[in-house]
């Protein structure tokens, strides 16, 4: 037997902004709503499916240090080059975290500024994925 990965959770001050941001990247849903501003966003069959739902968890402050942990996207539909023009019309920004330019994918930051890759491949979409944006 063996573990698998079912939610992805990141703090942030404001859950509604990057629920938006990454619902628009990863063709996502919003899933759940806590009162204490909490939202679980995740692909349109729910939780439990081949793909991690995010948790995206209101702090008032960032944690401390840098995060040890980052998430990698590739397309599915496009070109590296489309999808990098599509991230940074969402709202992603190009982030230095000292790469030399020679490098197959782009380090981007999220509007909190979290981290993340755009890689190069495309990848097939899954099974059911409908190919808009929720």
């Amino acid at each position: 037997m063996a573990c698998r990965i079912s939610e992805l959770v990141l703090g942030c001050r404001e859950p509604e902004v990057l629920a938006r941001f990454w619902c628009e990247v990863l063709d996502f849903v919003v899933l759940d709503r806590e009162e204490d501003g909490t939202l679980e966003i995740g692909p349109r069959e729910g939780f439990g499916g081949p793909q991690p739902t995010i948790i995206l968890s209101r702090r008032d402050e960032p944690e401390k240090g840098k995060s040890r942990l980052h998430i990698d996207v590739n397309a599915t539909d496009r070109d590296q080059d489309a999808e990098l023009e599509r991230l940074l019309k969402l709202g992603a920004r190009p982030a230095d975290i000292g790469q030399t330019g020679e490098e197959p994918w782009h380090v981007l930051a999220d509007p909190e500024g979290n981290e993340f890759c755009l890689l190069r491949a495309r990848l097939a979409p899954l099974a059911g994925d409908s190919g808009t944006a929720g």
